[in-house]
């Protein structure tokens, strides 16, 4: 049974631009979500969260906040990349969504680390799609099912003396891939520029994998990703952005806290975002996009920057 109680009525909830963010998202086209990458953040209190809400809220209710606002159509789950999710937990997710919101879900890392770190020898559960479907697959089919919208597969940045040969990761994607159920979406992020190469996106396409566009570190910006023919991969499109390019984690995660406000306008990336949205509405792809706080300073603050943009311009 859906619980969504804290909603009830949204007309006491003291959130200044709540009114205007609903008429905003009217205006966005169906087929384009946004959201946060994630929702326990305190900073976003009378943004998002009204005031009041403590760390123990925030972790037990704060999806449904989430789910709620009229900005966001979608979230990123990023705690099933550290672990696999348990019954209890995706239950208790579900019950905090509304019929049908579409969750982008981070895939047990277990199954993207090529080399184990501990050992440094390579890992025996890389890519198996078995270990995937017992795992990952079969519990949210069986708790999240509704809830459950691109699968992604991340794949964390591979030093170069373990770095594979592009045309044999394609390989190994191939074949992983195409032993998985086709009942799910799936999408494959990779922070090595040197595997975006022609056989990797012809691997994800043969079986409708969608190439995640993201925005990281070390990454092509998102508009140099969509400017590579065929980069589109599937009948969706999953673009994660998480941090600017030449910019580092800690470093941005100091000068952005608490989280509560734009610091950093990023014009190439709201330019390069508008420009995604407008090749998916032409092709008539679905378009996820997850925001992180190291964008700007305050994902729910450049979520409704990049809506106002999208619909400005589209």
């Amino acid at each position: 049974m859906k619980q969504l109680g804290l909603f009830a009525d949204t007309a006491t909830r003291p959130l200044p631009n709540l009114e205007a963010d609903r008429k905003l998202a009217e205006r966005l086209p169906p087929a384009i979500l946004l959201g946060p990458s994630s929702w326990t953040f305190a900073g976003w209190e009378g943004i998002v969260y009204p005031p009041g809400l403590g760390r123990e809220d925030l972790l037990e209710r704060g999806l449904e906040h989430i789910a709620r606002y009229p900005l966001f159509r979608t979230v990123g789950i990023d705690r099933s990349h550290y672990a696999p999710l348990d019954e209890a937990t995706l239950q208790s997710y579900a019950a905090q969504l509304p019929p049908g919101f579409p969750c982008v879900i981070k895939a047990w890392s277990a199954i993207t680390t090529l080399i184990d770190a501990r050992t440094m020898a390579p890992n025996p559960a890389f890519l198996d799609p078995a270990l995937c479907e017992q795992h990952v697959l079969l519990p949210l089919a069986r708790h999240f099912r509704e809830h459950t919208g691109p699968l992604v597969f991340q794949f964390a940045p591979i030093p170069s003396r373990h770095l594979p040969d592009p045309e044999m990761f394609a390989a190994f994607l191939d074949r992983f891939f195409g032993a998985l159920p086709t009942a799910f979406r799936y999408a494959a992020e990779i922070r090595n520029r040197e595997l975006l190469v022609p056989s990797y996106l012809e691997a994800l396409a043969r079986h409708g994998v969608g190439h995640v566009v993201n925005l990281w570190e070390r990454m092509p910006t998102v508009g140099q990703q969509l400017a590579i023919p065929g980069v589109l991969t599937a009948p969706f499109v999953v673009s994660r952005l998480s941090i600017p390019r030449d910019n580092r984690y800690e470093e941005r995660k100091k000068l952005f806290m608490p989280f509560n406000r734009l610091v950093a306008i990023e014009e190439e990336v709201r330019a390069d975002v508008v420009a995604l949205a407008r090749a998916c509405v032409a092709l008539k792809k679905t378009l996820f996009i997850t925001v992180n706080n190291k964008v700007e300073g305050c994902s729910p603050l450049t979520v409704r920057a990049l809506i106002e943009r999208i619909v400005e311009r589209i």
